[in-house]
């Protein structure tokens, strides 16, 4: 299948090449720069030079596939409405190119915020108001009446391992900022997590099997204690492990902490018996503990 992919040299999307590759197809990926485009081609795929917003080029690499995952996102906390307006006009663009075909289209979204204190499930609707970018997956998923075998990844938060930039790198760097480890008030709350690589094998699997409709779990760890989590980076940087309070969150975590404070469990159980999916890599804690996320 000759498979086209957007965020192809992003965290997710390197992982995701690296399977498809190793599954036989033959893949383009969606690069930006050059930086981008070296990455792409290392890792044995066609670079598709392009943006996001040059929405000519997508539907033209679409056009001459067998199947898109669309994993890229511009990742700006300062324009996030316009961010997830540029993913919408993606989705619908890929969708229409795709109409008609039973041609498979794997779209990214996330488990943040669907279920506050309660496990979430592949059958728990999208809460579109949870965040901008939610209402892009129903859209990406209505795309499955248009004869578009769609189907959604809802990803966990933390996304790890080795080279990770996201939210567990960050604290790592806020810890290191403050000179202690801190979780918010008691730490019980919960943030799912999957290893990079079992993300990646995630979405090779989605693009091959998921039928049209389809709502996964890109999540391995239903909910690590956040407490947890801090006791794992104090002991990586050899800091104390504080409460911080609540009302002082904020300052201490930026805008990490709106993030950091929620409480979010989420199962992988239909995923794992509709695709055969089964996580093998390292969990979170596991992976601070190896001591790659303080290697300065």
């Amino acid at each position: 299948m000759r498979v086209f992919v957007t965020g192809a040299s992003g965290w997710i999307g390197s992982a995701a090449i690296t399977d498809l590759v190793a599954a036989g197809h033959e893949v383009v990926g969606l690069a930006r720069s050059d930086e981008a485009a070296a990455t792409v081609s290392s890792l044995g795929a066609e670079v598709y030079r392009g943006t996001l917003e040059d929405l000519d080029g997508l539907r033209a690499a679409a056009k001459e596939s067998d199947g898109v995952v669309h994993l890229g996102y511009i990742h700006d906390f300062s324009r996030m409405d316009d961010a997830a307006a540029t993913d919408r006009l993606v989705i619908e663009t890929l969708g229409d190119v795709l109409a008609g075909t039973d041609r498979p289209l794997v779209v990214a979204s996330g488990v943040m915020g669907l279920g506050i204190g309660r496990v979430v499930t592949e059958r728990d609707a999208t809460d579109v108001s949870s965040h901008p970018r939610s209402a892009n997956a129903v859209a990406a998923l209505a795309l499955a009446s248009r004869g578009v075998r769609s189907s959604v990844v809802r990803f966990a938060p933390t996304v790890h391992g080795a080279g990770d930039h996201g939210f567990a790198a960050r604290l790592v760097a806020i810890a290191r900022e403050r000179g202690v480890s801190g979780y918010i008030d008691e730490g019980a709350n919960h943030w799912p997590a999957v290893h990079r690589l079992d993300a990646g094998k995630l979405v090779s699997l989605a693009l091959d099997s998921a039928p049209a409709g389809a709502v996964l779990h890109g999540i391995a760890e239903e909910g690590v204690p956040t407490r947890a989590i801090a006791e794992a980076i104090g002991r990586g940087l050899g800091l104390p492990v504080i409460s911080v309070p609540s009302a002082e969150a904020v300052e201490h975590f930026d805008w990490l902490a709106r993030f950091f404070a929620l409480d979010c469990r989420a199962s992988n159980d239909l995923t794992r018996e509709l695709l055969g999916w089964h996580p093998t890599h390292a969990g979170l804690i596991e992976d601070l503990d190896r001591g790659a996320y303080f290697q300065s």
